[in-house]
């Protein structure tokens, strides 16, 4: 007999049950979630499994999956409360079993959202998540311009970052003390040794570019889906790798 195969919205609550009772074990025994010790490693095990099964979850609003998002980012981040971490996981498993029940896999494993907002939660940077959120809001309700304006706005946000964490921000910077625009800030990040980036970052940048430039000042210009689809995986690598650099990931 062939073995059911659990649904993410399932693996997602299990990865949540188990963080609790890694935090309780571990603090029972008095080590620390954030230390490179058995119950930190494991925590963080739990956490990737639940950002995959997030991501295999079929769309809902993008208010939903920035509340998922966050309720997952207060059970399985290390700083956590145990008060705060229990009340994020009845929440999280009440949403799992409500809002989320009829969560499956959609056809070719890809997510609907635009861009994962677990990743950008990660982070904890409220203005990221809610850029994110538009951006992805804007893209499930088919305002593909202003789409296209939240991503550049979301690629700017992660080259900023990027500056300030190696703490060469004032490269980026004007004799006012203003950041540069974004050809200028990406011009800049190409050229820049502390980065180092990917030859597909290198590649996704000058895409991303042009089409947040065309849909914020085209006149004539009106973007369609497959405008973004050309840079929605050029997006994710060029944030995450940014916001790497920015130590935020």
């Amino acid at each position: 007999m062939a073995a059911v195969t659990e649904s993410p919205a399932a693996r997602l609550e299990r990865a949540a049950h188990e963080a609790l009772g890694v935090a309780r074990k571990a603090r029972r025994h008095r080590h620390s979630l954030k230390g490179d010790n058995f119950y930190g490693d494991k925590l963080l095990d739990l956490r990737a499994a639940a950002t995959n099964a997030f991501r295999e979850l079929s769309a809902q609003s993008a208010g939903d999956t920035a509340a998922l998002a966050e309720l997952m980012e207060r059970v399985f981040s290390p700083e956590s409360e145990p008060k705060h971490r229990l009340e994020a996981s009845r929440e999280l498993t009440l949403s799992l079993r409500t809002t989320w029940k009829q969560s499956n896999l959609q056809s070719g494993g890809k997510p609907v959202a635009l861009f994962p907002l677990t990743i950008l939660a990660t982070t904890k940077r409220g203005y990221l998540i809610s850029v994110g959120r538009q951006m992805n809001g804007c893209h499930e309700a088919g305002w593909l311009d202003a789409c296209a304006v939240m991503m550049r706005r979301l690629i700017e946000l992660s080259i900023v970052e990027a500056y300030e964490g190696k703490g060469i921000a004032t490269k980026i910077q004007d004799a006012n003390g203003n950041f540069l625009q974004l050809t200028d800030l990406i011009t800049a990040a190409l050229g820049e040794p502390a980065f180092r980036l990917s030859r597909n970052a290198k590649q996704a940048l000058p895409k991303l570019r042009d089409v947040g430039h065309r849909s914020a000042h085209g006149r004539y210009f009106t973007a369609h889906p497959e405008d973004i689809e050309e840079v929605r995986d050029g997006c994710r690598v060029v944030v995450e790798e940014f916001l790497h650099h920015a130590g935020l990931l």
